[in-house]
């Protein structure tokens, strides 16, 4: 077999052989779930091409995972609908599956496999994925290969947990450039040989293939489905990698210039392309892959000292340094952390210990305000700029990434405990956000409470020696007239006459 994709980024789920007398290749997306820029599909692909057998793509989507709701199945079945025209148009086979009910679609996968010659998958950290990954690479009697797309950088090379973005990044200049090529395929599907076989019948039957007011994520249907209804679908956030091209495209155009401005809420230059990042949706290689043509970037412009400072190493303007810095930095480092400690995803004893000492030394401190969940919940608090991020985290299913700071702080200095307000923080960023659930979700939650960080002195009340952030300072030092207006309080309507 001739590879293609780094075999480094190739991980066996399990020590069953390939079957070289299957039917199909199984393609199970359940991270990188489009159909192009992804090295699971390019490896699907190259066993495609050696077997000389079709693919079969599985696209699936459980209503029993945590903080399923309307406003996570649309986005996610808007990538569905476009990813399965996409594959017809190839005239490749796919299986777009929604269940019902929890536990409906038990057995399906296994019924697919069955004639598979092999199965491939992504290699993805968060959530309930890599468990939900092991347990059915345990079962199967077919080779599994799980693919990590995830970054840049190959998810596993890096053996140690880092404990600052500035050791990560310096690991990170030494390693990338020979890491940058080759790129997963920008059209997978144009090559021949994929196309063909289909889904069995009695697969089909059992477990028929989502409707089409599913895949249009209609209210109707999705109102029968039991999720948290609550939680409704975000106006103007579609799902699918044809709208996060869109956003990519927008956010090089208009906003990438102003990137080191995005702090200021009035005048934020974020990219906001992390809920698309985070279903799979667009892929960093991709981003990557623009920023580098907008910059007329090649190679031979990467700095060659290794030095992990943020600025200088790719050689490109500091707008787009800066942006590369988030994507590849921070999001990758959130990607190491969980891929060597999945405990890290909600345990607050994975904090550095020094964290861990002074929180639980002031974990008895006296909080005045105190606020249950529910209040919080509401955006019914004293601090008219903590509600406006958790009202806008509501609307829009995203905050401010500055405000996000603040906000988990504020969590941190009203709720009961340390780990009372950490449960907080997971359960409302959960819940509400289209990027929530996230390796890098989890290290903006975590970055509150002390990883990534060191200690900062006084000692405080409550903080202890974790970094303390505080509202008036936060007013003085941005631009926020606007943002407060956007999300302030809704204004009560006139009684008619």
């Amino acid at each position: 077999m001739v590879e293609r994709v780094p075999l480094e980024r190739v991980r066996a789920a399990n020590q069953v052989p390939a079957r070289r007398d299957g039917r199909h290749v199984l393609v199970w997306m359940v991270a990188a779930r489009r159909t192009s820029w992804s090295f699971a599909l390019d490896r699907a692909a190259e066993w495609s091409r050696e077997l000389r057998r079709p693919l079969l793509v599985l696209e699936a989507l459980r209503c029993g995972y945590p903080w399923a709701s309307d406003r996570l199945h649309a986005f996610v079945l808007q990538g569905m609908a476009e990813n399965l025209r996409r594959f017809a148009e190839a005239g490749v086979a796919c299986h777009s599956y929604v269940e019902p009910e929890p536990g409906a679609g038990r057995g399906l996968l296994a019924a697919l496999a069955a004639d598979a010659c092999v199965v491939v998958t992504d290699d993805h950290p968060g959530f309930f994925l890599p468990r939900m990954v092991a347990a059915a690479a345990s079962r199967l009697p077919v080779r599994v290969e799980a693919v990590d797309g995830n970054g840049l950088l190959p998810m596993r090379l890096p053996r140690a947990v880092f404990p600052t973005a500035y050791a990560f990044r310096r690991f990170l200049q030494r390693e990338l450039p020979d890491r940058l090529r080759p790129l997963p395929s920008a059209n997978p599907l144009g090559r021949e040989g994929l196309a063909g076989g289909s889904v069995p019948d009695e697969a089909a039957r059992r477990w028929p293939a989502a409707s089409p007011g599913l895949l249009a994520a209609e209210r109707r249907a999705l109102a029968a489905l039991p999720i948290d209804h609550e939680v409704s679908v975000v106006a103007g956030a579609r799902g699918g990698a044809v709208a996060a091209g869109e956003a990519l495209t927008g956010f090089l155009a208009d906003r990438l210039d102003r990137y080191p401005e995005r702090r200021h809420p009035d005048e934020d230059a974020s990219s906001g392309l992390s809920p698309w990042l985070h279903f799979g949706h667009v892929s960093a290689h991709q981003a990557f892959r623009a920023v580098a043509r907008r910059e007329g970037w090649k190679p031979d412009r990467l700095g060659a000292e290794r030095t992990g400072q943020k600025v200088g190493f790719w050689g490109m303007r500091p707008a787009a340094e800066a942006f590369l810095d988030e994507l590849v930095t921070w999001r990758e480092l959130g990607f190491n952390m969980l891929s060597r400690r999945p405990q890290a995803e909600d345990s607050l004893d994975s904090l550095p210990p020094w964290a861990v000492a002074t929180l639980e030394k002031h974990a008895r401190d006296r909080r005045d305000p105190l606020y249950d969940r529910s209040t919080l919940e509401r955006a019914e608090t004293h601090d008219e700029v903590w509600n406006a991020a958790q009202r806008q985290l509501r609307l829009e299913g995203r905050m401010h990434n500055y405000l996000r700071m603040l906000w988990g702080k504020k969590i941190l200095e009203w709720t009961a405990s340390p780990r009372i307000a950490l449960s907080t923080m997971i359960d409302l960023n959960n819940r509400w956000a289209l990027d929530g659930r996230d390796p890098n979700s989890a290290s903006g939650i975590f970055w509150c409470l002390g990883r990534y960080d060191r200690p900062w002195a006084p000692e405080r009340p409550i903080f202890g020696v974790v970094r303390y952030m505080s509202s008036e300072n936060t007013k003085r030092k941005l631009h926020l007239k606007e943002y407060l207006r956007r999300y302030g309080p809704p204004r009560a309507q006139p009684a008619l006459i």
